[in-house]
């Protein structure tokens, strides 16, 4: 009846009562899309060269297989991701106890710091690394610590010797890196381990491993409790709009992901496709053929324009503008007024540079053009 106790406590309600770390946290997201872009400048790119995807495209076999599983969407998949975990396990010689499989390695990162940080624990990283990382951390009231880059390169024996100051749970390391295209001798990186603090995991991103050099790959035991290491079907294999990652890991670590994941968050066609796209080797050579090529040809037109382009273990190419983050930053705006999706870092020094992923002849070639009008305009 009207003025009764429900409209009285309607009155009262105010909005969504939201926790005080919610409160404190900004609106924002790590990354704003090219959609997002696209709609703001009202018009399509014309390439797609910003997001490190693999515009080579998934394994037919994997398109294939997801094709067929369609008519079986109407079912949940796997909860337990059964036959990806024994399949990646006999991949890398280790248990199906040592794979966790998840929405990508951003939702795996989500589900770690969930069961490892709490308000107030620290955690260390690089300065202007990947910022998704950084984005879980805060979410969960944890405190960042950032060391800088050494050479354009993440400095693992800084990262560690800040771990050990603060008593950090957790420290990223990207290797290959992103968003500068370096990378580490896995070995060394393993040497370096004898440094991080008993009590802190390292948290070591491969997304690119399958890009790089022999020998990036961290030779370590899957068993080691001292790091987790987290690969993704989302750059080589093509698949990133699936969302496929998977840790690698110590069994206890791996069962802990069962407290906190979404156990229904794998579709079955996305687990299908990661499937087929790990047998099918054949394809993942031509890929890392077509990589290799482009990065050639986009380190090519850099030279061309006056630029410096870094060294390359990724998908994509770092390349030095030459002066610093403000011209940079003009120049990648450039480029997307004139149709051409790139990215750039975030943080000093490394901001100086704009980062352009690898793709096929018709998206460098459009790049090529565009680039010497952008630097035109950047220069005013």
């Amino acid at each position: 009846m009207p003025g009764g106790p429900a409209c009285a406590y309607v009155a009262r309600m105010t909005g969504p009562r939201y926790t005080p770390l919610a409160q404190s946290l900004p609106a924002t997201v790590p990354f704003v899309g090219p959609e997002t872009q696209e709609r703001q400048r009202g018009a399509p790119f014309a390439a797609r060269l910003g997001a490190n995807e693999s515009i080579f495209g998934p394994s037919p076999h994997a398109i294939a297989a997801m094709q067929a599983t369609a008519s079986e969407i109407w079912m949940y998949g796997d909860a337990e991701n059964h036959d990806l975990r024994a399949s990646l396990a006999a991949h890398h010689g280790v248990r199906p106890d040592n794979i966790m499989v998840g929405e990508g390695i951003d939702g795996l990162l989500g589900y770690l710091v969930r069961l490892m940080v709490g308000p107030g624990d620290t955690v260390v990283t690089s300065e202007g690394a990947y910022p998704t990382f950084n984005y879980h951390v805060a979410g969960f009231g944890g405190v960042l610590h950032k060391v800088p880059y050494k050479g354009d390169h993440e400095d693992p024996a800084a990262l560690f010797a800040k771990a050990a100051e603060v008593d950090a749970k957790l420290v990223y390391l990207a290797n290959p890196d992103n968003p500068m295209g370096s990378w580490h001798r896995g070995a060394d990186i393993v040497a370096a381990m004898q440094a991080l603090p008993a009590g802190t995991l390292l948290v070591l991103d491969e997304a690119y491993v399958e890009c790089a050099p022999e020998g990036t790959a961290a030779p370590v035991d899957a068993d080691d409790p001292r790091l987790v290491r987290m690969r993704t079907f989302s750059k080589v294999y093509g698949m990133a709009g699936a969302r496929v990652g998977y840790a690698i890991g110590a069994p206890d670590l791996i069962a802990g992901f069962n407290k906190v994941r979404n156990h229904f968050g794998m579709n079955r066609a996305a687990q299908a496709g990661a499937l087929a796209a790990l047998a099918d080797g054949d394809w993942l050579a031509h890929v890392q053929s077509e990589i290799a090529t482009a990065r050639g040809r986009i380190s090519a037109i850099a030279r061309e324009n006056g630029l410096t382009p870094l060294p390359s273990a990724t998908n994509f190419v770092t390349i030095d503008c030459g002066s610093d983050g403000t011209f940079a930053k003009a120049v990648l705006d450039s480029l997307v007024s004139l149709g051409i999706f790139v990215r750039m870092p975030f943080a000093e020094p490394q901001n100086r540079c704009i980062r352009v992923s690898c793709g096929p002849s018709a998206e460098l070639d459009a790049f090529a053009a565009a680039l010497p009008r952008a630097l035109e305009i950047a220069r005013g």
